[in-house]
Formats: C-alpha cells, structure tokens, sequence
C-alpha cells in the first residue's frame, strides 16, 4: 500500500492533476479530453448519464484494498449503470476529496486502476476536479449512448417473462465478511470485495436480445429485482435451484457457519446485471433464475423466492 513519498498537499493541486491525466487514452468520440474547462464528445443516439460515490470507510478501506483496486472499483460499479441500460459507455470525469496527508503516490496508483479498468469497459476518462476532504471519497460520472437502441430501463417486465442475470453473486458479500473478521482467504471472495468482475458488453447483449426490463444489481438480488418489480407493477419469483452457490462461497459459508444462499439473494457489489426477456430469447451465457408472476397468481408487485415471501434482508440499505 502507498505510505511514502510526498503528500498530495506537499505536490499541489495541479501538478498532482497533471500527472494524473498524464497519457490518458482517448477515442476517436473525444475531440476535447482533460486540460480545458470540459470535455468534448459526441454520443451516436440519446445520452445516457449515470453518478457514482464511493466514500471511504462505507464502500472501501485503505486498510482492506490497494489504491489500484479502489480505482478499478470506482469505475466498474459505475459503468456497470450504463451497461444496465444496455447502452454503450463513452466517457467518465472523476471528482477525488481527500486529506492533504494522503500520499500523492495513492492517488497516482488509484489513477492507474481506474485507467485499467477503462480500458477493459471500452470507455475514456476524459475529465474531472479534485479537492480537500476529511477521507477519501470519489465520485465518478459517466455517459453512454444508446446507439440506435431504446435504452432499456426498469419498467417494462410482463407476465411471462423469464428473469436471467449475468455475472456473480454473493462473491463480494462473503469477501465483506471475511475482510470483517480479520482474514484475507479465500482469496477469490476478497479480490471480489475489492474490486467487481463486470461483465462488460452483456448489457448491451441483452439489448440487442430485446430485453424488456434490466437493473444492475449493486445493493442486492432480492432488493434489485423488487424495483423491477415495483416499476412494472409485476411479481417475481426466484428459483433458488436455478441460482449457482461458488465453491469459494460455499468455504466461507462452512467456515463461518452462515447460510451462503443470504450473500447470493441479498449481498450487493458483485454488480452482476439481471433483466427480464421474453421466453427463447434469452442471450447465450445468461442463467435464468426466475419469472414474471401474472397478477392472479400474485397481485402486489413483489419478489417471492421459491413461492414465498423473502423474510431476510434482501440487500444493502445506504440509510
């Protein structure tokens, strides 16, 4: 972890900005990128735009992460908005508070995390603001575009539909609970608390498969699904037969003598996507796991699993 060198208080605002942005890449979309008052891009369709904040102590610890996976994190949840609806990411600007004492090194090895994980969404940072602050906190901005698609958004799930997600779940969850209680293994669950592995173009898949409602799931599967849900005015029901329970969860869960199915129907930050689609046109490496309930069967918009209301916490409440 960084803790030597000088302070980004002892190198200045602007230097410390200049060595940041320092052979950022850019795209052919960016014809202004960082060093004037904004940026300038074009977008192929309707905008999409998507804020993040990651504060110290509530979404990462310096203790827990390196400052590269605080960077990689810091774009992954919030490109994971825009893959959500299943348009392409373009740009991001970065707005970085931290104390005066923080050494310049962390910000620079947190820079090279978000220049990373850039590279592996297809999207450009092309901006952004620093200040002082008391922790660490970062708040990411990012645009996409629709490309000739309706963006896909939360309320158009039907009766019929079958529900499928795309990525992990109950990784990062079982890693929170790990990190808590002083252990760094299984690696695997640590490294997801880390950082997400987003699964980048799927939502743009779905889109282009006619997906009718998506949600990136960040707070929780049981949580994300019930604004669907309550968007489209349909029950869900959850068919934890179909959900898969990772060797690595499965360690923690035994270790821990905890049940893993809570982390992978309530734990958040593994930001998988979930979205409804008409039956037979479900994507290749999406896993159905559910379906759109026809109001007689379940008039209020809710989520069951297995049938049943869910009687655990269904994800990550911010207040």
């Amino acid at each position: 972890m960084s803790s030597t060198g000088p302070t980004i208080a002892q190198v200045g605002e602007f230097p410390l900005i200049a060595s940041l942005v320092r052979d950022l890449p850019s795209s052919p979309a960016i014809s202004v990128g960082p060093g004037d008052d904004g940026a300038v891009f074009l977008v192929d369709g309707s905008a999409v735009v998507s804020t993040d904040v990651l504060v110290e102590g509530v979404h990462f610890r310096r203790s827990w992460s390196e400052a590269e996976d605080v960077g990689r994190k810091s774009v992954a949840v919030n490109v994971a908005d825009i893959e959500a609806m299943g348009a392409v990411p373009v740009a991001l600007v970065v707005g970085l508070s931290a104390p005066g004492d923080l050494p310049a090194s962390w910000a620079r090895e947190c820079m090279t995390g978000m220049r990373e994980e850039s590279a592996l969404a297809g999207v450009s940072v092309v901006g952004g603001d620093t200040t002082g602050g008391p922790v660490v906190t970062i708040s990411i901005t990012v645009i996409g575009q629709t490309a000739g698609l309706a963006p896909v958004r939360r309320d158009g799930a039907v009766p019929g539909d079958v529900v499928a997600i795309r990525g992990r779940l109950g990784w990062a969850a079982a890693g929170l609970v790990v990190l808590g209680r002083g252990f760094r293994s299984p690696r695997a669950v640590v490294d997801a608390q880390r950082c997400p592995e987003v699964a980048y173009g799927a939502g743009r898949q779905a889109a282009l498969a006619g997906a009718h409602a998506m949600i990136d799931v960040s707070d929780g599967l049981v949580a994300d699904l019930g604004h669907i849900a309550d968007a489209s005015g349909f029950a869900i029901d959850i068919d934890t037969a179909r959900l898969d329970v990772a060797e690595p969860i499965v360690t923690v869960g035994m270790a821990t003598g905890l049940d893993p199915m809570l982390w992978v129907l309530g734990g958040g930050e593994d930001h998988a996507l979930a979205a409804t689609f008409a039956p037979g046109t479900v994507p290749d490496d999406w896993q159905v796991i559910g379906r759109v309930l026809d109001p007689q069967d379940a008039p209020e918009p809710t989520v069951l699993v297995d049938g049943q209301p869910w009687e655990h916490p269904g994800g990550w409440t911010h207040f």
